[in-house]
């Protein structure tokens, strides 16, 4: 199993299980959480979740999929940019928990940036660790800027959970250098991409032929070969849960990587953080 550790010394899977999307159908909410359980089953403890996703509907699957099961699991939310000032988060983190049916939230993340100023934000932050409702807190979305606005709050940010994979390689050029500097994981969210197209290119589907496995595990063992990065894709179905928790025993070979820079080359300047 790889690991991650948080700059509080927490270490945590690198390779976790997130939930966009999860939560839209009723239908599909027992399944769903039939295959968060089977992750935490293979390891896969560390859950991603936001009350953005579903309105709320992705933190009540968590809810099934985790009860009975809560201290084995790693529990990642994110809050509203709108809800993330001193007068709405702590309403906003408690519809939380109520929702995921727990006392505390291992890891609570902004979002995206809004209006509310960053230092507004730490503030309710700290509130809610000091009330014991989460144990720790941290941002999504944020580029190297940004972080540097944090000043001296930006030792206890625990992770910048970013757009991150074959395709959107750009945090690579001044994000991930940044946020290693300060011993930050970066989490990566769509680490297999958008839609399937990525999995369909020729180079990333030679190197899983050579690996014996599917392109899913080899996009995930792309971001997972570098240390400091979680990666937290969505899988709905054990077939899928299976190949993603392969992607832990790849080691891709320089001739693997040179391949895969070629088809999906990195960046050579500073792009604009990308966002989904």
């Amino acid at each position: 199993m790889r690991h991650a550790t948080l700059p509080d010394g927490t270490t945590v899977p690198a390779l976790g299980q997130g939930t966009w999307h999860m939560g839209e159908r009723g239908a599909d909410r027992r399944a769903e959480a039939e295959a968060l359980r089977l992750g935490i089953d293979l390891g896969l403890t560390l859950i991603d979740t936001a009350e953005m996703y579903a309105d709320g509907g992705a933190e009540e699957v968590v809810k099934e999929a985790i009860a009975g099961r809560r201290e084995e699991v790693f529990l990642v939310s994110k809050v509203y940019p709108h809800n993330a000032s001193r007068a709405r988060m702590v309403r906003s983190c408690e519809a939380s928990l109520r929702r995921m049916g727990v006392e505390t939230v291992d890891l609570y993340l902004l979002h995206w940036r809004g209006s509310v100023p960053l230092a507004e934000t730490v503030e309710a932050f700290e509130r809610l660790v000091a009330e014991g409702k989460i144990r720790r807190w941290g941002v999504s979305n944020l580029d190297v800027d940004d972080l540097e606005e944090l000043g001296a709050a930006l030792a206890d940010c625990q992770t910048d959970q970013v757009l991150y994979n074959l395709e959107a390689r750009g945090p690579e050029f001044d994000l991930l250098p940044f946020c290693a500097g300060h011993r930050m994981p970066v989490m990566a969210y769509s680490p297999v991409g958008q839609g399937g197209r990525m999995l369909r290119d020729p180079a990333l589907r030679a190197v899983a032929a050579r690996h014996g496995t599917g392109p899913a595990a080899i996009a995930l063992a792309f971001t997972l070969h570098r240390p400091g990065v979680i990666a937290i894709p969505k899988a709905g179905n054990p077939a899928h849960l299976r190949e993603n928790a392969a992607a832990r025993d790849i080691v891709l070979t320089a001739q693997d990587l040179a391949e895969l820079d070629s088809a999906f080359p990195p960046p050579r300047r500073k792009q604009a953080l990308a966002m989904l």
